[in-house]
């Protein structure tokens, strides 16, 4: 694909929240779709990080157009919070950018009690897009992006132990965290089309790129100096999914190289496992229940 930032289109008047918007892809992203004159809320969990991030951003474009919002996606009163403030200020948004996650930390829990990467990286993010789901159905082309990774080819929803109560794997439960954020999106747009919505949902991953999520893995920096692709080469795939006209909506994308690694924007492997419509449906009921948010009903 020959696709770059160039082939984004104008985004004046596009309203775009992405959350975790302080570092790596979720910061690249934000500075990108600002420079090309979208309003861009940046929702974060440390807010001296966000201020830096934006002013950061409005170094290299001065005319951006950005606000900082706290939020905190490993708590469900954070999500709620967030979510009843940005609808009193806000009467419209375009593009949803679920990016913000955690990685292979060590064991704990969630105020909520869920594992840390479930909670934050999955529950976070489906209780966020249910509570603001009304504000992107207003929007003429409503668009949801949710941040998957390769690492869902070896993820598993444990309905059985989806807190990892029972002998914790924390590349593991990564693993079923990402798997739940590609599921979710596959889930969300069949249920889009079956309510003939206009908005659509679209996964996609960012290869391996060279961020801070890398700070839990044991002898990163080598493996990132030969594998890893920057963290600007790493928003592509997010940015593409964001803006890209010719997306229908249920599409995967990531980048095109060895492994899907590093390369420009193409659509992506999901596995067997991620395609499961019965256990999509089943996490999605599971979702509802842990996190006491319902919407678009099955039906």
């Amino acid at each position: 694909m020959s696709w770059n930032i160039d082939s984004i289109p104008n985004l004046s008047g596009k309203h775009v929240l992405i959350t975790g918007a302080n570092s790596g892809i979720g910061l690249e992203a934000a500075k990108v779709l600002a420079a090309k004159g979208a309003k861009v809320m940046m929702a974060c969990r440390n807010q001296s990080k966000g201020q830096a991030a934006l002013e950061s951003i409005k170094q290299a474009t001065p005319a951006a157009d950005l606000e900082l919002m706290s939020l905190d996606l490993s708590s469900l009163t954070s999500v709620r919070s967030f979510a009843d403030a940005f609808l009193k200020r806000h009467d419209r948004l375009d593009i949803l950018v679920n990016n913000a996650g955690i990685m292979i930390p060590p064991y704990s829990k969630t105020e909520d009690g869920f594992e840390s990467q479930f909670g934050t990286n999955h529950l976070g993010h489906f209780a966020l897009t249910a509570r603001l789901f009304p504000l992107l159905e207003q929007s003429d082309a409503g668009r949801i992006v949710v941040v998957s990774s390769v690492a869902h080819r070896f993820g598993r929803i444990h309905f059985n132990n989806l807190n990892w109560e029972k002998r914790y794997s924390r590349w593991l439960a990564y693993g079923q965290s990402k798997l739940a954020n590609l599921m979710f999106a596959k889930e969300l747009q069949r249920r889009l089309q079956r309510q003939g919505s206009k908005v659509i949902a679209v996964a996609v991953h960012p290869g391996y790129a060279n961020t801070n999520l890398q700070r839990h893995v044991t002898g990163g920096s080598l493996f990132n100096s030969i594998f890893s692709q920057s963290q600007q080469d790493g928003c592509l795939p997010t940015l593409y999914g964001a803006t890209e006209p010719s997306l229908t909506g249920g599409e995967y994308i990531g980048p095109n190289g060895l492994f899907e690694l590093k390369g420009k924007p193409d659509l992506a492997y999901s596995n067997a496992k991620s395609n499961d419509e019965a256990t999509a449906k089943k996490l999605w009921q599971v979702s509802e229940q842990l996190t006491q948010e319902s919407f678009l009903s099955a039906a």
